[in-house]
């Protein structure tokens, strides 16, 4: 039964969590992005691992989209490890992590800040020692999340950027939209994604296409299908795939298609239609001009900064019943922690 893992009861909390993040997280996201406004950063850099390097890979996007400013990740072993000094004066860093404990996540932060740059956590621990670190923390108040696949932190995270960027822009629409996010959450949880898990039940390996914000996504779904599932799947960008990766789709290869509603949609879905004609099984997210593709149903009407983040819920519910399906543990996937401390 799908509420027998912790993982399931951890996605369903994810309206719950994002309204709560929201509305308690108000004053501290205002004020966030005041500091930000008030700093007119010239570059944004960021810090992630894992999931949360995802979220970070999302927000430049939409940093870059909205406010024009250039989003550059830094690798966190340029501090912890190499120990470089950097040369940030006039910046922002924006570290992104679940726990707020990595060390490496930690020495970075604290270099950014001792090179000149504005500093910024989004953690799910307002007491962690990146928190601490911080110039600002926001809490990402998406409560206790016990099972080792980050679902709910992943989205508040990338929800509480979303916010920071809408103050630091005074961007009335994306506030609105942003305010809308919890109800299309709940209407995501319940999208069937069915025809995909009994394709993928026994599949070896799939591509799993984005562009723009949804690149992001497309490489968080490709992660859990290989932490949950034990199922190889590679993210592309839906232009890069066309450069060398699409020779080896033939007949039956599988293919899902993050078609969602901004500028980039109407490539994706000629890319999407480009490879049904090699003989891939395509599985889209949105009805679209890729005769042939399966039609994954999402929710729709949504702002294009917010529309690729709505579908990784109803993703997050496919591959919890499809772990279990090819015989894992969702919450417990192979070899991984929970918490994974990296130097």
């Amino acid at each position: 039964m799908t509420d027998e893992t912790l993982m399931y009861s951890e996605i369903r909390e994810i309206p719950q969590a994002s309204r709560a993040l929201l509305e308690a997280g108000a004053d501290e996201i205002a004020q966030a992005g005041a500091a930000l406004r008030a700093c007119d950063p010239s570059c944004i850099v960021t810090v992630a691992r894992g999931s949360s390097d995802h979220a970070a890979s999302y927000l430049k996007y939409a940093i870059e989209l909205a406010a024009g400013v250039p989003v550059a990740s830094i690798g966190p072993s340029v501090a912890s490890i190499y120990g470089t000094k950097l040369r940030l004066k006039g910046m922002g860093c924006i570290g992104i992590s679940q726990s707020g404990r990595s060390p490496d996540i930690v020495e970075l932060l604290r270099a950014a800040q001792a090179g000149g740059a504005l500093t910024f956590s989004l953690s799910n621990d307002s007491a962690s020692p990146m928190a601490q670190a911080a110039d600002r923390a926001v809490g990402l108040r998406a409560g206790p999340e016990r099972s080792v696949a980050a679902t709910k932190s992943f989205v508040c995270s990338i929800v509480a950027g979303l916010a920071l960027l809408a103050e630091w822009q005074e961007d009335a629409s994306l506030k609105a939209a942003l305010a809308a996010l919890p109800e299309a959450f709940a209407r995501a949880v319940e999208c069937d994604w069915t025809p995909l898990s009994d394709r993928l039940v026994r599949a070896q390996s799939l591509y799993v296409l984005g562009r723009g914000p949804g690149f992001a996504i497309s490489n968080e779904m490709a992660l859990k299908f290989k932490e949950t599932c034990g199922l190889h799947a590679e993210s592309y960008s839906a232009a890069e795939v066309l450069h060398g990766p699409s020779a080896i789709v033939q007949a039956g290869f599988p293919v899902l298609a993050l078609a969602v509603e901004d500028a980039a949609r109407a490539q994706l879905e000629a890319t999407a239609a480009r490879l049904v004609g090699q003989g891939a099984e395509v599985f889209l997210t949105r009805p679209g001009q890729a005769e042939g593709a399966v039609i994954l149903p999402t929710v729709s009407d949504l702002h294009p900064l917010v529309a690729p983040l709505v579908p990784v819920v109803s993703f997050y519910a496919f591959i919890e019943q499809l772990a279990r399906r090819r015989g894992f543990h969702p919450d417990t996937p192979p070899h991984l922690r929970k918490v994974t401390e990296t130097l």
